[in-house]
């Protein structure tokens, strides 16, 4: 059973700091890519960041280049979203995906101005 559990949200001052991690587990984890996505109330799940498992290959949406970086860790099947200059337009629950439709039950950031 595929199966991602995140952690890490929280609240914090614009301009402060979060590291979202996502630990998978029930599939072969280096075949695949996983992604953060996000969820701000009354707006639609958006994209933020993904990574190959493989070869480390990442995406960023424009929203949060320079500002977010997106690492995993092979060994531990951790995906991490290191979160810096946070604004509260960040604000949102935060979500990680694997696969077609494979989501986690999510992990609440906000960000206070």
């Amino acid at each position: 059973e595929v199966q991602l559990v995140e952690s890490g949200g929280g609240l914090v001052q614009a301009g402060g700091s979060l590291t979202l991690s996502c630990v998978a587990s029930g599939f072969t984890f280096d075949t695949y890519s996983i992604g953060w996505f996000r969820q701000a109330p009354g707006k639609e799940r958006e994209a933020v960041s993904c990574i190959r498992l493989d070869d480390g290959i990442s995406y960023y949406a424009d929203s949060v280049k320079g500002r977010f970086t997106i690492s995993r860790d092979n060994a531990k099947k951790t995906v991490y979203l290191q979160m810096n200059s946070l604004k509260p337009e960040d604000t949102a629950v935060y979500y990680c995906n694997v696969g077609a439709g494979y989501w986690g039950q999510g992990t609440q950031v906000t960000v206070s101005s």
